[in-house]
């Protein structure tokens, strides 16, 4: 059967996302484990009350200014890839195939493990196991409960996501309604119970966060760990019905919210848990939950991480493969990967290669390592998203833009000022992990030349007569 043709925007794979199901990629794929986690891992680094709320304010300053700022790149080019696409058009093929080349060795695989396991793991406990017990071993690799579990989980939402994109939007919608609705209920129970001013945590002197601006910087890697997602309905808005009124709305509708929920339950996290005695919450919103119902509310709340994990799992690969899919038709990756099912509409081959990657980081990683190389690796290719929308002002003034940005040059000035701060800052407070991240993505640069040689070549022979 013959390959679908392209659309009037270059898009081969079908429009079957409604404005509702991309709203529930851009929430589902942002409200994860992090709101549940996060705070108890920032108060690590932060002690003063009024410096945690600027904290996840500053997050979700930044995460709207990127979205809105996305939103006209989106709108420009809603085509699968995102971010490849965008900087493929600003910057050139080899910064692009960059993002790819990351996406394939650090930033996918890394976000589908840390997003698996974790949903794992409270799936154990849930059944009141032991996660770290050993299920198996794979010759030199032994996999414990979480890691077994946390591959099955990435199998099956690659199965449902290869059988249409719709099949994915609905495991979406319902996992989106679900952890939205745990949220509003917890903010809800919390605002109710516990009347009055929030209680502001008085700060031993000297030892106050505000004359630690690298401790800052590293409690910021955990909240843009948090508010991660938003731009990851820009690699499925070739999938997206009327594209051009729908992705503004998206973009900042979703995000709006996103930030609008954290703030509310960080709020009642503080309510209920002194700042001091946070550090030690693992699960910072289950102990609220049993502060305020008792041990049921640890027992909703694990559910709760469980289902919402899986739900971000689900958009992950909604969103993830559509990266490779764009690669190979461009011809930097196997061309098999652009192939489109002919029956479900998907780009089967990338989606399975994408369960391979993510089962494999499973069995060798931690989920505190996969998050922070996802966190790390991902930010200088936000930061050149932001920067295509200055060059392509300037190279494609006449191009149809459906949508500006709200607040231009401003919002997307301080989206990059943001993105340079974290990222010198934590270059800075952790070099090796820096240094590891930007070897794995310069070793995509001979890769390239290769890749693009072997074309040329092929181009040639194509062209030769026989």
């Amino acid at each position: 059967m013959s390959e679908p043709a392209a659309d009037p925007w270059g898009e081969r794979l079908p429009r079957k996302l409604g404005l509702w199901s991309t709203i529930a990629v851009l929430v589902g794929s942002t409200i994860g484990s992090g709101i549940f986690r996060a705070p108890a891992a920032i108060a690590q680094h932060i002690d003063s009350v009024p410096v945690f709320a600027l904290a996840w304010i500053a997050g979700g300053v930044v995460a709207l200014a990127g979205a809105l700022t996305f939103a006209e790149l989106a709108c420009m080019f809603p085509r699968s890839g995102g971010i490849y696409v965008y900087l493929r058009e600003a910057f050139g093929r080899l910064p692009a195939f960059l993002f790819g080349w990351a996406e394939l060795l650090i930033l996918r695989p890394a976000a589908y493990g840390a997003i698996a396991v974790t949903s794992s793991e409270y799936a154990w406990r849930l059944l009141g196991a032991d996660h770290t017990q050993a299920a198996l071993s794979l010759g030199p690799v032994a996999l414990s409960r979480a890691q077994a579990l946390a591959i099955a989980m990435i199998v099956t939402v690659g199965l449902i996501n290869r059988r249409g994109v719709e099949f994915g939007a609905i495991v979406q919608n319902l996992s989106t309604v679900l952890k939205v609705a745990a949220l509003l209920g917890l903010v809800t129970i919390g605002l109710v119970l516990t009347p009055g001013a929030l209680p502001v945590h008085v700060v031993p002197a000297g030892t106050s966060v505000e004359a630690a601006p690298a401790a800052f910087v590293l409690a910021m890697v955990s909240i843009l760990w948090a508010y991660d997602g938003w731009c990851d309905v820009g690699f499925v808005s070739g999938e997206i019905k009327d594209p051009q009124r729908a992705l503004p709305k998206v973009f900042i509708l979703g995000t709006a919210a996103v930030v609008g929920l954290y703030l509310a339950a960080n709020f009642v996290y503080l309510k209920v848990i002194p700042l001091d005695r946070m550090v030690g919450s693992q699960l910072i919103a289950a102990d609220v939950a049993a502060a305020l119902v008792g041990p049921l509310g640890v027992t909703l709340v694990a559910a709760a991480v469980m289902i919402s994990t899986f739900g971000t799992l689900n958009g992950s690969m909604m969103t993830g493969p559509r990266v490779f899919y764009a690669m190979a038709e461009d011809r930097l990756f196997f061309t098999a990967l652009a192939r489109v099912h002919p029956r479900y509409g998907t780009p089967t081959g990338s989606i399975m290669m994408s369960v391979a990657l993510g089962s494999v980081f499973v069995s060798v990683r931690s989920f505190a390592e996969l998050a922070e190389h996802f966190v790390i690796g991902i930010w200088p290719f936000y930061a050149l998203s932001v920067a295509a929308v200055f060059v392509l002002r300037r190279r494609q003034p006449d191009r149809p833009r459906s949508y500006r940005t709200w607040g231009y040059p401003a919002v997307p000035l301080l989206f990059l000022a943001a993105s340079l701060f974290l990222l010198i800052s934590y270059a800075v407070q952790q070099p090796l992990v820096f240094g590891v991240d930007l070897l794995i993505l310069a070793s995509g640069i001979p890769v390239y030349w290769l890749w693009s040689r072997r074309n040329a070549v092929s181009d040639s022979a194509a062209r030769s007569p026989r």
